[in-house]
């Protein structure tokens, strides 16, 4: 199985997003903050938090030496924020443990706080040139239909997509790396999950979902995530409240953020136990850090 490096390399060449953690100039750091921010948020929602983040913290050791409530509140509105506090754990490690360096080998980054499968190979594929399957959903996306016809990648298994995209890696390492972003960049703009333009694809005549007539995914139907009313919602609404005040708050506060009490109270627990608010002595709520 196959995915011809040359055409893919040269259509990536040639119409590739100019990505400001994609530059020449941008750190391993640089590349890291970008991957965990770019974790289930559009591209276009984290460029200017992303700017602002490397201007303020440009090193490890930067960003480990502020608090936690200031790493929430520079993380602002691009959801999941336990990812911000698992960035900042990681911060600490690299400045403790690496010399401020953020480590270059796999098994190195998988060691530090909050990394995860993902996120250690694009580092060490994108920051350092190396050869390793960077493996997200658009990448499954395409192999399933490049390589197995498929409509859709279905469950994901670690496994056997990594297998798949190192088996599709050019073995010269720069080049694989540069592979290795393509094909994301494929999935994200050409062969994408609901609409593929598929007359623009760079890759179409050796496309084995093409040559299949283009079946449609047979599996169970994916459920559609909402937002509105979810606690999620409500989570981000009581942390907007903290972020927008030096001052801890008195609970009263937060109330008016959600008429259903039930809820509201469950998600202001959920918040301190995943350690995103801290209530004082006083009774008073506050970020991380901040009091």
């Amino acid at each position: 199985m196959s995915v011809d490096a040359d055409l893919l390399l040269d259509w990536f060449a040639e119409t590739a997003r100019d990505l400001p953690w994609r530059r020449p100039e941008t750190t391993a750091w640089g590349v890291l903050v970008s991957e965990i921010m770019l974790q289930q948020t559009p591209v276009a929602r984290v460029e200017p938090v992303w700017l602002a983040w490397l201007q303020r913290w440009p090193r490890p050791s930067a960003m480990a030496a502020a608090s936690q409530g200031e790493v929430l509140r520079a993380w602002g509105k691009l959801g999941y924020p336990r990812r911000a506090l698992r960035l900042h754990e990681a911060a600490k490690a690299i400045a403790d443990e690496h010399g401020d360096v953020v480590p270059s080998d796999v098994d190195t980054l998988l060691a530090l706080p909050g990394i995860g499968a993902y996120t250690a190979r694009a580092v060490a594929a994108f920051a350092y040139g190396r050869r390793c399957p960077v493996v997200d959903t658009n990448v499954r996306r395409v192999v399933a239909r490049a390589v197995h016809g498929a409509g859709d990648a279905g469950p994901p298994s670690t496994t056997r997509d990594l297998a798949d995209v190192a088996a599709l890696l050019p073995d010269d390492e720069a080049t694989a790396a540069r592979y290795s972003a393509a094909l994301m960049e494929l999935g994200a703009l050409v062969c994408t999950a609901r609409t593929p333009r598929c007359v623009d694809c760079p890759i179409i005549d050796g496309c084995a979902w093409q040559r299949a007539g283009r079946p449609a995914y047979a599996g169970p139907a994916k459920p559609v995530q909402k937002f509105a009313g979810t606690d999620r919602q409500v989570r981000g609404l009581l942390l907007d409240v903290l972020r927008g005040t030096a001052e801890p708050v008195a609970k009263a506060r937060l109330d008016v953020v959600w008429a259903d009490a039930g809820q509201r109270d469950r998600c202001l627990h959920s918040l301190l136990v995943d350690g995103l608010v801290e209530q004082i002595e006083d009774g008073r709520f506050a970020l991380p850090g901040e009091h």
